[in-house]
């Protein structure tokens, strides 16, 4: 199966120079439908022109992004050029503690294709 999902420029540049692996979400209705496998298109902001495509390799299940940044390092999540707490707080502005909660988060880890 084939998703799409949007990315920030600096987001979807460290996939695509190959540091960051796990792509971070809120384990909601849409991303439940992800299983290991799967290709995922993801679409660079604003314009949506430029598309990268991933294939699933493992999703990780965690209640909060916090938890799941006990486990892994900041290279592999976005880059060194960020601190845990950078990442953390720009995730928060798209969800919530209160959504985090509600649904949990996904660690979908990615190869480039």
């Amino acid at each position: 199966m084939e998703h799409i999902l949007k990315l920030q420029p600096k987001y979807f540049n460290y996939i695509n120079n190959g540091t960051k692996r796990i792509e971070l979400r809120l384990y909601d209705e849409k991303r439940q439908k992800i299983n290991i496998g799967d290709i995922i298109i993801f679409q660079k902001e604003p314009e949506l022109e430029l598309t990268l495509k991933v294939k699933v390799v493992g999703l990780l299940r965690y209640n909060s992004f916090k938890e799941m940044f006990n486990d892994f390092s900041i290279g592999i999540m976005a880059d060194n050029s960020m601190t845990k707490e950078e990442l953390l707080d720009v995730l928060e502005e798209f969800y919530t503690p209160e959504k985090q909660k509600k649904y949990g988060v996904l660690g979908i880890r990615i190869e480039k294709i």
